[in-house]
This record gives structure tokens, sequence and C-alpha cells, in this order.
């Protein structure tokens, strides 16, 4: 953090395969065409994937995490390849709880890139982030049911699932159940 107890708007995070970095405006158009690649497995879970993402969409997106990040109430980080700075996806962490020093974390890969541990190993870059800089004493990451994939990623972590939360999840003009799982400092090893 810098002395007045903001991030960085440079900051960046890297395991050598990835590198994770706020969003900027340039990575508008990278952002779509992972967004209309990924409607049939991403847009399955998330709604703001569809057919039809086009620039406004990611251009006002890609503010709204800029804004997020000077405010400090979403760490919201562009996910690349670390060679070849291809766009991956995205994961962050937000719905940030002061006084319970808690905070959720959420993540997507690009349908070409899904399956290859990809998510899981942002995932343990953004929650030792979390947990080192932004002084979190636990994650919580919410899941659809149905999503088998985020659920072996929040396990793949580390993260514990610790129930069916009902209700807890507004999806498809709709209250959805959704499982919570848990993630400690202890849990990422």
């Amino acid at each position: 953090m810098d002395t007045d107890g903001t991030l960085p708007a440079m900051l960046e995070l890297t395991d050598g395969r990835l590198r994770l970095r706020p969003w900027q405006e340039r990575d508008a158009d990278a952002l779509v065409e992972a967004a209309r690649e990924s409607v049939a497995t991403v847009g399955r879970w998330l709604p703001w994937c569809h057919a039809g993402y086009g620039a406004d969409d990611a251009d006002a997106w890609v503010a709204h995490c800029r804004a997020g990040w000077h405010s400090g109430e979403i760490q919201a980080f562009a996910m690349f390849e670390a060679d070849s700075g291809h766009l991956l996806g995205s994961i962050g962490l937000n719905q940030h709880n002061p006084l319970h020093r808690s905070a959720n974390l959420g993540y997507w890969v690009r349908q070409s890139r899904q399956g290859k541990g990809l998510a899981a190993a942002a995932a343990a870059l953004v929650a030792r982030f979390g947990f080192e800089q932004l002084g979190l004493v636990r994650i919580e990451i919410v899941i659809l049911p149905g999503n088998r994939a985020s659920q072996h990623t929040a396990e793949r972590v580390g993260a514990r699932f610790e129930g069916v939360a009902r209700q807890r999840l507004w999806m498809g003009g709709q209250a959805q159940d959704a499982r919570v799982y848990g993630l400690i400092p202890t849990d990422l090893g």
C-alpha cells in the first residue's frame, strides 16, 4: 500500500505463469473477445457474459473496476498469461466487510483456457494478497450449486465448503441458493 493507505494503481501479482494487474482502459477490446468466446460456459453462471457483450459493456466494467480500485471497495484484476500477455479472464475481491476483515472472491477464465488450473493459481495469488496486503482474515467464495468448475477451483486453492446459504445470490430474476466456501490464511499452506 502507498503511504496514504491506498493501493498502487500499477500493482502486479505474478507466479511466473500468470500476471494479474488492475484493469486498464486498453483491456476493453480483449475483454469483449474473451466474454464473447465464453458465453456457453461463463455466461451460464455470470449473466453479464452474453452474446451481445460489446465495447460499451467492457468500457463500463473497466471504469467500474478502476473506480472501485481507487476507492478500495474492490480489487479487480485482469488475468494474463505471463509470457504472451493474452487475456485469460478476471479475478477479484469485493463485498468487503471491514468490521470482520473479510471479503468475497470471484473469478472466471475464458472458455479456451478453462480446465488448466489457471483460476486456482490466480485465486491463490489474490487470496495471499488479500491476507498479507489488505489484512483480511477470511475470504468467501459463493458459488451456484451446479457450477462444478468453480467449486473445484475453490477446493484446489484450499477453501472449505461450509454450507448452502439459502437465497444467497440473485440470478435470472430470482433468489438462488449458493454453496459457501471459506478460506483463511492457514488454508493456503
